[in-house]
């Protein structure tokens, strides 16, 4: 019984603290609590290798470019495409990471029409480029 009141109490005290969190520090998880921004998140985690634009992510949301600009940049403390971008540099870490695909495949899967395309902006976001990435994530 006291286990499960211990159990009971701590899902309580998250539950409060992330609703805390979601209203006051930007980031995804403030994103997903806000009613335009939730649906435009979870299409670009759907889809993160379509070209969107943030006329098609504001659709999504049934918003304008502006209002989601705006909201997405107050909730998550970015515009939707740096989001993307980074989202993108991700996915593109843990395939480096724990596959033997080659830079134009990993490309390609997470939206870079190029290994070049992808080298600047996983440079610009993780401050190496993938190849030493990888080397470093081998070693």
């Amino acid at each position: 019984m006291g286990e499960h009141l211990a159990v009971v109490m701590l899902v309580h005290a998250l539950r409060i603290h992330l609703a805390q969190t979601a209203r006051h520090a930007p980031g995804w998880l403030a994103g997903l609590a806000d009613p335009v921004v939730g649906p435009a998140l979870s299409a670009l985690h759907a889809a993160p290798h379509r070209p969107w634009t943030v006329a098609e992510i504001a659709e999504v949301s049934g918003v304008s470019r502006s209002t989601l600009a705006e909201r997405f940049k107050r909730s998550v403390g970015l515009s939707p495409l740096d989001y993307l971008r980074r989202w993108r540099i991700e996915l593109a870490s843990h395939r480096l990471r724990h596959s033997t695909d080659t830079l134009a495949v990993i490309a390609r899967s997470v939206g870079y029409g190029s290994e070049s395309a992808l080298s600047t902006a996983f440079k610009q976001v993780t401050g190496v480029s993938p190849r030493v990435y990888r080397s470093g994530a081998a070693a």
